[in-house]
């Protein structure tokens, strides 16, 4: 099983640092929406695919626009919503990372699936500032909920601080935020 991490495209909240962090559910902004549809050509999608998206507004229309006329699975999970990196005591989730509301993703992307074997509380708070022997414990889960649905590929649309922690926890390398990856940037894993 492969496992490809995709970071999502140019989000709003990037443009205007650190001010528009505290901005609530960004959307992609025109040069991500183009990032996305780029992915069309540099990682085909086919109807056979999962992706697994964070229920985070940027994500999700990554991977729309990104699988648009593909009829792949498509599962929502806050097992790779935003994560702090590298996590930081006493700190908390700034607003442009707070899982939105369920009802607004069903609303706005209908044919998006929810990963409902989460706990509650992962879907209320996200993976952000769980404490890092937490999260390993919530990803080594989650790579095995992967492993079970007998995937060749699997692709994840996520964040750079999330993608750099799993980044970290599946090679055992110690990463900085200069390994963050670029946006619609991708890293593959061999299980």
């Amino acid at each position: 099983m492969e496992l490809i991490f995709v970071r999502h495209g140019q989000g709003e909240h990037t443009l205007d640092i650190p001010s528009s962090l505290q901005i609530t559910d960004p959307s992609l902004t025109i040069k991500g929406v183009n990032q996305a549809k780029l992915l069309r050509n540099q990682i085909p999608l086919t109807n056979k695919d999962i992706i697994i998206i964070s229920p985070i507004r940027r994500t999700l229309e990554t991977a729309f626009i990104w699988s648009e006329n593909i009829d792949c699975r498509k599962i929502v999970s806050p097992i790779v919503s935003p994560r702090m990196f590298p996590i930081l005591p006493d700190r908390s989730t700034l607003p442009c990372d707070k899982i939105i509301n369920l009802e607004i993703i069903k609303n706005d992307f209908p044919t998006f699936e929810f990963d409902m074997k989460v706990p509650l509380h992962i879907w209320s708070n996200g993976i952000n500032v769980l404490p890092e022997s937490e999260f390993i414990k919530v990803a080594e889960n989650f790579i095995s909920d992967c492993k079970q649905l007998q995937k060749e590929k699997i692709y994840i649309v996520s964040h750079d601080g999330t993608i750099t922690s799993y980044r970290q926890m599946i090679s055992g390398q110690s990463l900085t935020r200069k390994d963050f990856p670029q946006e619609t940037e991708w890293f593959q894993f061999s299980f």
